[in-house]
């Protein structure tokens, strides 16, 4: 049986090296370009070279993100930067922006492409469609239930990746677009700024005040170890933790623990799941959940009282004596380890450098003991003590990351046979073969004859490489003389051929992309997406077209109805809709796409026009600059004319979640408050919350225009 792939993240070498180290079978890792953790380490060029040479010597498989959108202006540097992925031998790129898995498909058909969580890939047909474009697999969204991923890895033949561990976003990874609307950093270009692990107050429609001030939008860390044997058993094929950003330690054990328990599941062994998870704890977590994927609970999705790492509470505060904070201990403290005290106002921590317990200083305090630390701070009576940093386990995962004890086991066969060459067959746990013949022939022995065993210890003799011997079997002739030194050359020289068999070389091939598209003339028209018959009537002279979400509000032919963004369930409608989510270009026949396919390209234009989409809105993350090149480019490449819109007028939708505060506070339609007094309007739609950005965007609609845009619109 085939076991499901770890995949594990790696921000730099050093993570690289220590999830290798810790059993994964591939890694996720980004360049400094187009790579959605922009303040990860990242690889350079080179260190992509050496990243993948030494990881397929291993057997690990190497996937470079790629999943941010890419400007016009872009275009061809990316194109470079994939070439010179594919011609280095990455085993698969992870892409976000449809565009360019257009581009990249026509120009490169040996290239391997995922599609990134990025694209809200969250069911059947979306699945289905990715599987009909050409995408090897689907990273699905994280909110997918698991019994539609089971659904999907059923009917239809793609390979499936889910996550599995680490931190969660709280929006439908691809659909926010809060951090650029606000502070400029787009989270669809790597650079998020994390607004949604910042404090908020939550007022309903009639200004009551909901909440006291906390992280309403801040999640809890994904955890499903306790779970994994459910996920294993849909048949997905790769098992993912998110961490790009965190440091080799982390990256180390928590690859080491989700190795232990998929080899536990596949040898029906049990672990010791409390102590795992206790580890876990320590090393990150802002509280853990099992994830929309395993049907958590609404209310337990989130830590609204915190928003960074709580590690694992090892204590209480019994009293404070002038300088020495006296902490009554549940559990072991040790110098040199990282410790916070928890306060309603503020926390605070701290290493421990000194420590005593009844007066007598010492290294480690145990649970039942009072331990005295030097803490010049107010500290509380009574706070609650957690332990952060386990000083002991983050040495202990050093040294076993330094040890480099992973090894790839081998089979040997050496044939010494009398007035012969002095052949080896070397097989891997892969299955390659190399097989070497020596210029060195074995002589008759004159005084001693060597011995299988000697020949078998000297064989074995492959410590400074990254193999470890197996079976060994030895065809020899009695009463023979090897030369020690020509056995040495004949294991070194075939472990060099099994290097090589195993950096393997992905065939290169480039294509010329020849594009096919229908022109479109230039128009200029107006469009409104409305909420009411007051809003209807408003428009309904204007308007050439008029988007509604209720099928109530369908008053005249000019009327379109607009589809949700999430949707776990398609009706049938035969006339035009807007679409605003990947597998509705599959379901539907007749429609316009929405911003939320995040254009920002001409080609990702040209793709959307080519699966059927008659107009194509504009990301709202384009400017005027930015809008113009689209169109010129697209004019230019293709020798037609775009049908695009822009939104020229709205407060946009920044982020649809799954997690609904809607639930826990009792609301349809409420309001949060940032600490600069911005409201933002939020939304409970039952099935997913979606909030707003509480500044209008608008655009000159005559500049547009000029631009070549056929289509402004105006949301009312």
């Amino acid at each position: 049986m085939r076991k499901v792939e770890l995949l594990s993240p790696a921000g730099n070498m050093e993570c690289l090296k220590a999830a290798i180290e810790a059993g994964c079978d591939a890694v996720y890792i980004g360049g400094k370009l187009f790579s959605a953790r922009g303040f990860a380490g990242n690889f350079t060029d080179d260190e992509i070279i050496e990243a993948i040479k030494y990881a397929h010597l291993y057997g690990v498989k190497v996937y470079v993100t790629i999943n941010t959108i890419i400007y016009q202006r872009e275009v061809n540097t990316f194109l470079n930067y994939v070439r010179f992925l594919h011609q280095n031998n990455v085993d698969a790129v992870i892409i976000e922006d449809i565009g360019m898995f257009c581009l990249l498909k026509n120009k490169f058909p040996n290239l391997t492409i995922h599609a990134s969580t990025q694209m809200n890939i969250h069911n059947y047909e979306g699945a289905l469609l990715a599987k009909k474009l050409g995408f090897k697999r689907v990273v699905m969204a994280r909110e997918t239930p698991l019994e539609v991923i089971e659904k999907i890895k059923k009917d239809i033949d793609i390979e499936l990746e889910v996550f599995i561990h680490g931190a969660l976003c709280v929006c439908y990874s691809g659909q926010c677009l809060a951090s650029a609307l606000i502070g400029n950093r787009s989270a669809n270009r790597g650079t998020c700024a994390q607004i949604c692990r910042k404090k908020y107050n939550l007022y309903d429609k009639n200004n009551n005040k909901l909440n006291d001030n906390n992280y309403l939008l801040s999640t809890k860390d994904l955890c499903t170890l306790e779970n994994l044997s459910e996920i294993i058993k849909t048949g997905v094929c790769s098992l993912k933790i998110e961490g790009r950003m965190k440091r080799k330690e982390y990256v180390y054990l928590v690859t080491k623990i989700y190795r232990l328990a998929i080899d536990s599941y596949y040898e029906n062994k049990k672990i010791d799941f409390k102590k795992c998870i206790i580890n876990l704890k320590k090393m990150f977590n802002r509280g853990f959940t099992k994830g929309f994927m395993l049907e958590e609970e609404n209310n337990l999705f989130a830590n609204d009282l915190r928003p960074n790492h709580l590690g694992v509470k090892i204590g209480k505060v019994k009293s404070k004596v002038k300088d020495n904070l006296i902490i009554k201990l549940n559990g072991t403290l040790s110098l040199n380890d990282g410790i916070r005290i928890l306060d309603e106002k503020e926390d605070t921590g701290f290493v421990v450098t000194n420590m005593r317990v009844n007066n007598e200083k010492k290294m480690v305090a145990n649970k039942g003991e009072a331990a005295s630390i030097k803490c010049d701070k107010y500290i509380k009576k009574g706070s609650d003590v957690l332990l952060t940093t386990d000083y002991n386990m983050v040495k202990e995962i050093d040294k076993l990351i330094k040890d480099n004890k992973r090894r790839v086991l081998i089979d040997v066969i050496i044939e010494a046979k009398e007035n012969k060459p002095l052949k080896i067959k070397v097989t891997d746990i892969d299955k390659n073969t190399v097989t070497y013949e020596s210029n060195y022939v074995v002589e008759k022995a004159i005084n001693n004859s060597i011995t299988k065993d000697q020949i078998i210890k000297q064989i074995s003799k492959t410590g400074n490489t990254i193999y470890k011997l197996g079976n060994v079997k030895v065809n020899m002739d009695d009463n023979i003389f090897i030369n020690i030194k020509a056995l040495n050359d004949l294991r070194r020289k075939a472990l060099l051929l099994l290097d090589d068999k195993r950096l393997y070389q992905i065939p290169f091939k480039e294509n010329e992309f020849k594009p096919n598209i229908k022109d479109f003339k230039k128009e200029e028209k107006m469009s409104a997406l409305i909420n009411s018959k007051d809003d209807y009537f408003k428009v309904k002279d204007k308007a050439d077209t008029i988007y509604v979400s209720d099928k109530s509000l369908l008053l005249s032919d000019k009327c379109v109805l607009k589809l949700p963004r999430i949707i776990n369930k398609y009706e049938d409608y035969n006339k035009k809709v807007l679409v605003g989510e990947f597998g509705s270009l599959l379901k539907y026949k007749n429609f316009d796409t929405d911003f939320s396919f995040n254009v920002v390209n001409s080609y990702s234009v040209y793709f959307l026009h080519k699966l059927g989409a008659q107009k194509v809105t504009l990301s709202y993350e384009l400017n005027y600059a930015g809008i113009k090149c689209l169109i010129d480019e697209y004019e230019s490449l293709f020798n037609a004319h775009p049908n695009v819109e822009v939104i020229k007028d709205s407060y946009p939708e920044a982020m649809v979640c799954k997690y609904n505060l809607g639930y826990k506070y009792k609301f349809k339609e409420a309001f949060l408050e940032d600490e600069y007094k911005n409201k933002y309007k939020i939304v409970n739609n039952d099935s997913y919350m979606t909030i707003y950005n509480f500044k209008k965007i608008t655009f000159d609609e005559e500049e547009l225009y000029k631009l070549g845009v056929n289509s402004v619109r105006t949301n009312i």
